[in-house]
């Protein structure tokens, strides 16, 4: 049976700038990817991420140039030698496990294996501003289980300091996005314990992480920038004691799972991520988090507005609701689907 699909670009404004060291955002820019067989419809969305020299266009003429080989396509696996890793894979391959659990009657938890999560806490993620701002963030998440804080290398001490202040219940996971120095990890290290971080996120550039090999750390050091595919987990467990997983690396949910696996395998933890998109883009993510230690995919909580029927969050809790927009047997949301294929079609067609 052919397969076809569509992809357009999309934009969520959000809740508020959300910043890290790299610098400032005040959307989410999306790819959106529609895939029908002439009956049942599905769909996914990836956020084109420039550290990884991804743009919207880029990604869009990524998709576009496999059309073709896509209409034969008989299961998932094939993407990966279609494709390269990254978010124009990611979009696809979440499209079209959608459509396979339409086909088969069956969830994408049935279909992959994977066991169905039953309770699901996220961090919640603030962006970096002065201290002071920083621990008024962290207040509006009222004690919340588990805050992740973006940082550069400036006020690192100040601004964990005010955060944990403001939310002294609340477990640390920082994201330095590359930023610090190996010296600035050392030297920081000791006193990041004492402020209840449980958890530091790629500290050094990627093509520092040699340099962490023999640390042996008090708080667990994360792979991030620096982890994309499962062939990446047996160099990373030399430096890393932990992995993020982001389906925008992988290329998707499919070899997302054998990620997972190769970091079990090497024993070690794992941290399932996100770039900041809808509870679309979270959908496919959530289903690798009932065996995973950290879970970050707050992304529709820093959108202005979620899509219909995504996540609900409370207090830190991730839920699924019924119905939900994603990945479940059924008729939901084939009307809406074919009215929007029918839309962007027409739109092509003028």
């Amino acid at each position: 049976m052919s397969i076809q699909f569509l992809a357009f670009a999309e934009a969520f404004p959000l809740a508020r700038e959300f910043r890290i060291s790299r610098g400032a955002k005040t959307q989410a820019d999306v790819v959106t990817v529609i895939v029908t067989d002439g009956h049942y419809y599905g769909w996914g969305e990836s956020v084109p991420y420039a550290r990884y020299n991804e743009s919207i266009s880029s990604v869009l003429a990524q998709l576009d140039s496999v059309k073709d080989r896509v209409a034969t396509l008989k299961d998932t696996t094939e993407l990966l030698s279609i494709l390269p890793a990254g978010s124009a894979r990611n979009a696809l391959d979440a499209a079209l496990w959608d459509l396979r659990a339409k086909q088969t009657g069956k969830s994408v938890y049935a279909l992959t294996g994977l066991s169905e999560v039953k309770r699901c806490y996220t961090a919640q993620t603030l962006s970096i501003d002065t201290p002071d701002n920083m621990a008024k963030q962290a207040l509006e998440l009222k004690q919340a289980p588990l805050i992740k804080i973006k940082l550069d290398g400036e006020l690192v001490l100040e601004r964990l300091a005010a955060i944990s202040q403001a939310s002294p219940k609340s477990r640390l996971i920082v994201d330095a996005n590359e930023g610090w120095s190996p010296a600035q990890l050392s030297d920081w290290l000791p006193e990041l314990k004492a402020l209840n971080v449980a958890l530091i996120e790629q500290p050094v550039p990627d093509t520092d992480d040699a340099s962490l090999a023999g640390l042996n750390p008090d708080i667990l050091l994360c792979a991030d920038e620096s982890c994309h595919t499962s062939e990446n987990i047996d160099t990373l467990a030399n430096y890393y004691q932990a992995v993020n997983i982001k389906l925008d690396k992988t290329g998707g949910l499919t070899e997302g799972i054998r990620a997972l696996k190769k970091a079990k395998d090497a024993r070690m933890q794992v941290m399932v991520g996100c770039m900041v998109g809808s509870s679309l883009a979270m959908a496919p993510a959530y289903c690798l988090c009932e065996s995973v230690q950290f879970v970050d995919l707050d992304g529709p909580l820093l959108v202005a507005q979620d899509r219909a029927d995504g996540f609900t969050f409370e207090h830190g809790r991730m839920s699924q609701p019924s119905p939900f927009l994603w990945g479940l047997p059924g008729q939901y949301g084939q009307q809406f689907l074919a009215s929007t294929w029918q839309h962007h079609m027409t739109e092509e067609a003028l």
